[in-house]
């Protein structure tokens, strides 16, 4: 079994989060394709993305409560066999429709790996250590969006967009049978209640009165809604209006997610260091200067994409430096509801990112002007709600509680305790 504070399982935890951008970076560089395979237009094959985030909101509503009751190996093992049935079924997808549920069922099963993976490092680690953590992964995490389109591209080149969902099965496989092999259960402490909709729905009610888990949750929601902009438009506005190939579209899209895996590496032994609340700050600002110079490349007329390109890898930096600390700062002040903290986080992060998607994916036209504007409205918001909700954050950080009379489970790592 892995232990922690190991590489070992740090990377399994990765692979686990990784699920999300592996399933859809693999495929971006087909949605052209997919749309002229199938009959479907632009706006039918954006529905593959935000179906996908709309399975991903309300499964992940669903697996933290269980989890906190009945454990998260059995739980994350059932979420993993029902993402590889979802991504079977895409593979042999026959129309746009039946992509569009096959999506769906693939992000119930995904949604319950990134919602496991981030509780099990609650249950290990808190605060700032829990920052460090979940940046760790990010970094390793990061690989996946830089290779996954490359690896995308060159397939759906030489085997066409079918391929590339066989390729996700097999990853869902080989992480199946390491996470059924070497996972420990990490859940220490059970919930005495059984589970219900009026008990899940209590806990939910107990989390929103929490003003600096909504702070968190503010930002952590605002700058993944820009990546997702960018992962729904830069498909139709590179290779659709501004000519690319699948493969160079591949590599211009691998190249800004180049920014994540740097902004998570320096995140990792900063946050040690300066703590949450200021590297959430540097990694906001950076989200707001990278969204503000999309806007400022496409009002000075370029149609440059290199120009795009490292705008966006700022934006991605400051998404590796911002949103893992901003996750670890919502799930810090609930040790005893790990999990339903996870699905709430996950819920309002994926649903921003669908409707968001959605809009720009109905908007793009002749212009990538709804693609620049959305990456930087999300930047700029992020920056804001960093600034005005500071107090609240740090004043949360600092009282963490648990259940009456309780301690911290067993074997949970905090760098703020001596």
């Amino acid at each position: 079994m892995l232990r922690p504070d190991t590489i070992a399982l740090t990377a399994l935890l990765a692979l686990l989060v990784a699920f999300g951008p592996v399933a859809t970076d693999m495929y971006v560089p087909s949605m052209p394709d997919i749309g002229r395979l199938l009959g479907a237009s632009a706006a039918e094959v954006q529905l593959t993305l935000s179906s996908y985030l709309v399975g991903f909101a309300i499964g992940q509503i669903i697996y933290g409560p269980i989890s906190d009751q009945y454990g998260r190996k059995p739980v994350l093992l059932t979420a993993l066999v029902l993402f590889c049935a979802g991504s079977l079924a895409c593979a042999a997808a026959p129309t746009i429709e039946t992509l569009i549920a096959a999506r769906t069922l693939q992000a119930l099963g995904g949604s319950g790996a990134i919602v496991l993976a981030r509780a099990i490092v609650r249950d290990l680690y808190a605060g700032d250590r829990a920052g460090s953590e979940l940046s760790r992964m990010g970094a390793i995490m990061s690989i996946a969006p830089v290779g996954a389109p490359l690896i995308g591209g060159i397939v759906q080149t030489a085997l066409g967009w079918r391929a590339n969902f066989m390729i996700v099965v097999g990853v869902g496989f080989v992480a199946t049978v390491i996470a059924w092999r070497s996972l420990p259960e990490t859940l220490h402490r059970r919930r005495a209640e059984p589970i219900s909709i009026v008990n899940m729905l209590r806990d939910y009610r107990t989390l929103v009165k929490n003003r600096a888990l909504l702070a968190h949750l503010g930002i952590v929601s605002a700058s993944y809604a820009g990546l997702f902009a960018w992962i729904s438009g830069s498909p139709f506005v590179l290779q659709d209006l501004y000519g690319l190939s699948a493969l160079g579209f591949a590599v211009a899209f691998a190249i800004a997610c180049i920014g994540a895996l740097i902004g998570a590496a320096i995140a990792a032994p900063l946050v040690i260091r300066i703590g949450l609340d200021r590297t959430i700050g540097l990694g906001t600002l950076a989200l707001s200067v990278g969204g503000l110079a999309m806007v400022a490349v496409i009002a000075l007329g370029s149609s440059s994409v290199p120009a795009l390109v490292l705008s966006m890898a700022l934006y991605h930096a400051g998404l590796g430096l911002a949103m893992p600390q901003a996750i670890a700062g919502a799930l810090t002040p609930f040790p005893d509801r790990a999990g339903a903290a996870s699905s709430l986080v996950g819920f309002v992060q994926q649903t921003s990112a669908a409707l968001l998607g959605a809009v720009v994916g109905h908007a793009l036209g002749q212009t990538a002007w709804p693609l620049v504007a959305a990456i930087a409205a999300m930047g700029c918001v992020s920056l804001a709600l960093w600034a005005v909700s500071r107090c609240t954050r740090v004043e949360g950080q600092n009282h963490v509680p648990t259940l009456a009379g309780a301690t911290p489970p067993p074997g949970v790592l905090d760098s703020r305790r001596p």
